[in-house]
């Protein structure tokens, strides 16, 4: 029989102290929630087309400590029918989150991919609250592929450095 007492603890990726990987969500919060709807009651009537539906998204985070960290889902649509505005909603929807144990190169994907992504379902049932609330039909986002946006934003960021550079 083995004694395993005097081995090295450590999880296969590197990592000697043996903390496993994990992320936990510590808290979530709105720091930002606005609606409008400049033209009700007119607005709120039917119409025969639906009207265009302009949605941003935005992620940013900040450290707290070496281990926690504050990431920030920035959502706002606005709806237009011709030139009226019938609704502007936007909400900054936050959570901290508790990082351990992951290589250092995997930290941004961590924070701009999976952050944001087990934000979003909760923004997006205020969002569509918000909406329903202001008497529209509750605007449901669709998924959103947050690593494609971060490839995107990687990509942008490379180029514009490349043509700092030149």
């Amino acid at each position: 029989m083995a004694n395993n007492e005097n081995q090295p603890v450590g999880n296969g990726n590197g990592n000697a102290a043996g903390v496993q990987p994990s992320l936990s969500v510590l808290a979530q919060y709105v720091k930002d929630l606005s609606f409008e709807s400049p033209g009700a009651p007119n607005s709120l009537r039917g119409r025969d087309k639906a009207p265009g539906i302009n949605i941003n998204v935005n992620v940013n985070a900040n450290p707290l400590s070496d281990k926690e960290f504050d990431v920030n889902l920035t959502l706002s649509a606005k709806a237009a029918f011709d030139k009226d505005v019938l609704f502007n909603v936007e909400l900054v929807y936050g959570g901290v989150f508790k990082i351990e144990g992951f290589p250092q190169e995997h930290m941004l994907p961590l924070l701009f991919i999976e952050c944001p992504r087990l934000l979003f379902p909760f923004a997006r049932q205020i969002i569509a609250d918000a909406t329903r609330n202001g008497g529209f039909p509750p605007l449901m986002l669709d998924p959103i592929d947050f690593a494609q946006m971060f490839q995107q934003k990687i990509a942008e960021d490379q180029a514009a450095s490349k043509v700092q550079v030149s």
